[in-house]
């Protein structure tokens, strides 16, 4: 079954025709969705909680990720991160795929990839960066009031949200989980970068 399952998010991943998003404004930066096991054996993801200690972005949702460094690639960067963030040290031979460039209110590219971490099991949040880590069942992202968009009157796009646990995880989080969760679980091309995030996140 789990083989059946890392198959079936690569060789959706890989219909995916690439929207790479080229402006100078912007800072590269990578995250990963990890898929692995919860608790029960169950498939997953690593979610976490931002430490509160942080300048920007502090206590969001946030999936491993930051800034492409000199020299690395954004492949090696969404690598780096989730090491020095969780401490789950993964070779590129684990990547499944890629999905869209995401740009940020904050001055951001995002560009996520997703990796096949297999269970996992022993991950050591880096108290520095982050509060607390969370291994989130796939199927949470199959909740049938996710997506739930909303409007606010600073911006006329949508702001997206997904349903997370007993929470809402906002943009640019959610439009990754909600683009992971359309073409890599699903099968259905969806574009996500039209998805507003919420103000609070556009410093």
């Amino acid at each position: 079954m789990k083989n059946q399952l890392r198959e079936k998010l690569a060789s959706n991943l890989t219909d995916l025709d690439l929207d790479i998003v080229q402006e100078d404004a912007l800072t590269p930066a990578a995250v990963a969705i990890a898929v692995t096991e919860d608790e029960t054996g169950a498939p997953a993801f690593i979610l976490t909680r931002r430490s509160g200690r942080l300048r920007r972005h502090a206590r969001q949702w946030a999936l491993p990720g930051g800034r492409q460094d000199p020299g690395e690639t954004l492949l090696e960067a969404a690598l780096r991160e989730m090491d020095e963030e969780v401490g789950l040290l993964l070779g590129p031979d684990t990547l499944l795929g890629r999905l869209d460039d995401y740009p940020t209110r904050s001055g951001y590219c995002i560009s996520p990839f997703v990796f096949w971490a297999g269970p996992a099991p022993n991950l050591t949040p880096n108290p520095d960066e982050v509060h607390s880590l969370y291994r989130i069942p796939l199927e949470e992202l199959n909740r049938p009031e996710s997506p739930d968009m909303i409007s606010i009157p600073e911006s006329d796009r949508p702001v997206i949200r997904m349903a997370i646990m007993d929470d809402m995880v906002h943009a640019p989080t959610a439009a990754i989980l909600y683009q992971f969760r359309e073409v890599a679980m699903h099968g259905r091309m969806v574009r996500v970068d039209h998805y507003e995030q919420p103000v609070f996140a556009w410093g």
